[in-house]
């Protein structure tokens, strides 16, 4: 295999960063979602729920979380804090893969109760935000989001880091979250949390240009391979590791490099 000094991969993937993170970015990503909303609490929500079904078909995943921006009247976070039980019926059909019904219905009763105890998304992750880490404020928002009583099957559509996940979409909700929004495809309204703390959303395509470029010597995409890759993408910008997500899952899925 070809090595590379450090050098010539930062200049190649800060080039990579900025060709991929412009606004066209958004027409075929899921951040699309979020994107349609300007309330601070609509967007968290958005963000939130377009994130955990994003596996799959990219296609499928855009036209299943515009399905659910419509089930939720378009407004999520009037949707979320006065839902009544009965109201929950109106999801009956929706699903995207293994995420049904049963699973959205539990997660909108969850928002409500952690908007009532939280304030917003952005006060629970802050609570346990570490300096330069937020795998294990993931970590406790799973064990929060799952205290009010739930089947077990839809706790497995949030991951936990702690038990090696990569947790890769709600480390790319995160990244909508916090990242500066002045490039136009992150949000960046979680002003209580830095860009230094993100983790790379590890996927396939990341991961594998992540190893040809020597920054990834771990073969399986876990929560092992997510601290092996901070690691090196902090070496390269400490302020703001995650930008390389762009060059990245860009070069895999725009280039198949």
């Amino acid at each position: 295999m070809k090595t590379f000094s450090t050098t010539a991969i930062k200049d190649f993937l800060n080039e990579k960063a900025a060709f991929y993170e412009q606004p066209k970015f958004i027409e075929t990503d899921p951040v699309q979602i979020p994107h349609m909303f300007t309330k601070k609490e609509d967007i968290e929500i958005a963000g939130f729920l377009t994130a955990t079904i994003s596996w799959g078909n990219r296609k499928s995943i855009l036209n299943n979380a515009h399905k659910l921006m419509d089930l939720l009247g378009n407004s999520p976070y009037d949707y979320v804090i006065s839902h009544k039980e009965d109201d929950l019926a109106h999801f009956e059909g929706f699903v995207h893969r293994t995420f049904n019904s049963i699973d959205i219905s539990y997660f909108i009763v969850a928002l409500k109760e952690m908007y009532a105890n939280y304030g917003d998304m952005e006060g629970f992750f802050k609570q346990f935000k570490e300096e330069n880490n937020l795998q294990n404020a993931i970590h406790h928002f799973k064990k929060e989001f799952f205290q009010l009583p739930h089947l077990t099957r839809t706790e497995k559509h949030i991951s936990d880091p702690h038990k090696n996940s990569a947790a890769k979409r709600i480390n790319m909700f995160l990244r909508w979250m916090i990242r500066d929004a002045k490039a136009g495809v992150d949000l960046g309204i979680w002003g209580s949390l830095s860009p230094a703390q993100l983790s790379c959303p590890l996927d396939v395509h990341s991961g594998n240009v992540a190893r040809k470029l020597g920054l990834l010597q771990r073969k399986q995409n876990d929560g092992k391979a997510v601290a092996e890759l901070d690691k090196k993408l902090r070496s390269l910008d400490a302020i703001d590791p995650v930008k390389y997500d762009y060059a990245l899952f860009g070069l895999g899925v725009f280039e198949n490099f």
